[in-house]
């Protein structure tokens, strides 16, 4: 029987040094340390502005319109974006930009301009929060629990992609790297709370730019622009179609991701993209932070306006390694071959092509920024559901505000333990994305049927709600274990045995939504519904919809809403 490794072989295990592609020059480390002294001194500063649970957990709601907005895309810039859509474009081609365009804008959009009155007037404190005032306690723990799991395995992913660029990059061991890198999150989120995560976030959201351009600029330089990376790919990869977004979806057998455009459209561009950006408290925390109504409508507007331009930083790389690093492998493969690199790596294995010293501490630390945002982000909202929606809600209602402070800071710290073991999770999927769009399908896509319903039909009563999302999360898990053990089954979740990973997720957590819909219509038909003076607040038709009085036209949320859908069909037809 062998006995547990001794202190010895534990640090031979994580410090033991693997291959390196390069070596920071002083001048890059110098960058780095002045990054993380200034993350460190945000964090230590704004203690003192965290001593209430409405300052720990949503800032103050003191936030204008442009740090919430700004704050709110930087959340969903983290590594995983960095890294997760480089290895999705390099494996699937330009596909991977309807997770930036029609998987994103219209949800957005739709956030700032219906959803946030009922979640900023209620004053809820999360989604889940949402869900009690709506449907009661019972559909209210059980989002909590799902979204709690689901952000402590996302933030896995990003101290996943974090330890991956030091290994490929900085030749450390991967083990060492994921326990390393987690300390700093987990101080300056456990200080400052939400303002000390938001402002990082604004600061990571300058560095991410300033870094991550460099590639896409380097890269078209050597490839001679557009054309001539198109070229490229043509004759590394004969046959497929990885430049064009809609041309190749007639069919599941004529595009690198075997899904066909109904998939891109019901599965992606509306029920993943709506169940994220309306009803992932990670994103929407962001926005409950701000200062007032109009600041909160016009956020999620900003941030559409940025996030639009977020391809050229990360799919634009992985298109880039389609051209001059045509022979990287699948996760799993590249595990068994010497020496081998996997589609995780393109982004980390395109900057050392790239950058120099210098340059190479800035991408770095654009990289780093990318983990800490991502990693805060999640973090911070299961501190606040946790503290909210599972301990005060079922274990301790009756403490002081002091004590929930306390609660929130000790959870932070736990959710960074918890997710160091998520972080293994991440490295048995051929793609960083692929995991995060199977996590969508389980809690994402269930949970926005349940919402959309609550806020846009009086007759939905708390039966029909708790019923509808546990049977639509069920069947999401139950089909993906139908296809991992049977793998017939592709033929019956996604349409057609060609599918692809991704393919499949997008139309399992289609059949989630609407199996949480279906079942969400059938029980409050047969059961009873609140009465109406109940819902104010809460539901479309029985809710007064507060103004704050007119506007000059460039401050109205509507017509920068329009000016970004506009933009937003023009790059589709430009890249059709």
């Amino acid at each position: 029987m062998t006995g547990l490794p001794s202190p010895h072989m534990l640090a031979v295990f994580l410090l033991a040094p693997t291959h390196r592609m390069a070596r920071l020059a002083p001048l890059d480390i110098a960058v780095i340390a002045v990054y993380f002294a200034m993350v460190l001194w945000i964090g230590f500063y704004l203690k003192q502005r965290s001593n209430t649970s409405e300052e720990f957990f949503l800032a103050g709601r003191e936030m204008t319109a442009w740090i919430a907005g700004l704050s709110f895309i930087s959340a969903n810039m983290g590594s995983l974006e960095l890294m997760g859509w480089a290895a999705a474009s390099y494996q699937y081609g330009i596909l991977a930009a309807h997770w930036y365009w029609i998987g994103a804008i219209p949800a957005m959009l739709f956030l700032g301009l219906v959803m946030m009155p009922f979640y900023y007037v209620s004053k809820t404190h999360s989604v889940p929060g949402y869900l009690k005032l709506r449907f009661g306690e019972s559909s209210r723990l059980l989002a909590a629990i799902s979204f709690a799991v689901m952000t402590i395995l996302m933030s896995g992913i990003n101290m996943y992609a974090m330890a991956l660029v030091m290994k490929v990059v900085l030749g450390w061991n991967i083990h060492f790297s994921i326990w390393v890198s987690s300390i700093t999150v987990a101080l300056y989120v456990a200080l400052g709370g939400l303002r000390s995560a938001i402002f990082n976030e604004v600061l990571q959201f300058v560095l991410i730019w300033a870094g991550a351009l460099l590639i896409p600029i380097l890269g078209l330089i050597e490839t001679h622009g557009w054309t001539g990376m198109r070229l490229r790919i043509q004759q590394n990869f004969p046959g497929q179609d990885f430049t064009h977004m809609w041309r190749g979806l007639g069919s599941f057998s004529s595009n690198p991701m075997g899904v066909h455009w109904t998939g891109i459209v019901f599965g992606l561009g509306f029920v993943i993209a709506f169940g994220y950006w309306t009803t992932d408290f990670l994103v929407v925390q962001r926005v409950l932070s701000a200062q007032s109504l109009r600041a909160a409508q016009m956020a999620p507007i900003i941030g559409a306006g940025f996030k639009m331009l977020v391809p050229i930083i990360v799919i634009l790389p992985g298109l880039l390694g389609l051209a001059v690093l045509p022979h990287l492998l699948p996760e799993s493969v590249a595990a068994n071959v010497p020496g081998a690199y996997s589609y995780n790596e393109v982004l980390p294995l395109m900057l050392v092509r790239y950058c120099g010293p210098g340059l190479l501490g800035l991408g770095i630390t654009a990289l780093i920024a990318g983990f800490m945002s991502g990693m805060a982000g999640n973090v911070s909202a299961f501190s606040a559901v946790w503290t909210y929606d599972i301990y005060q809600a079922q274990i301790n209602k009756r403490a002081a505000d002091s004590h929930y402070v306390a609660v929130g800071r000790w959870s932070t710290i736990l959710g960074v333990i918890v997710s160091i073991g998520a972080a293994y999770l991440v490295m048995q999927f051929a793609s960083i994305m692929d995991y995060v769009q199977a996590l969508f399908s389980f809690f994402i896509a269930p949970l926005f049927g349940t919402v959309i319903l609550g806020m846009l039909w009086k007759r939905a009563t708390s039966a029909g709600g708790f019923w509808g999302l546990l049977s639509g999360t069920v069947v999401s898990v139950g089909l993906y274990l139908w296809v991992h053990f049977n793998p017939a089954a592709l033929a019956h979740v996604a349409f057609s045995i060609h599918a692809k990973t991704m393919a499949e997720n997008l139309y399992r957590a289609l059949w989630a939504w609407i199996v949480c819909v279906v079942v969400t219509v059938a029980v409050s038909m047969f059961t009873k519904p609140r009465p109406e003076s109940e819902l104010n607040g809460l539901v479309y038709g029985a809710t007064v919809i507060p103004h704050e009085g007119p506007v000059p036209l460039y401050k109205n949320h509507w017509f920068w809403a329009g000016i970004v859908i506009v933009i937003f069909f023009v790059l589709n037809i430009m890249f059709w």
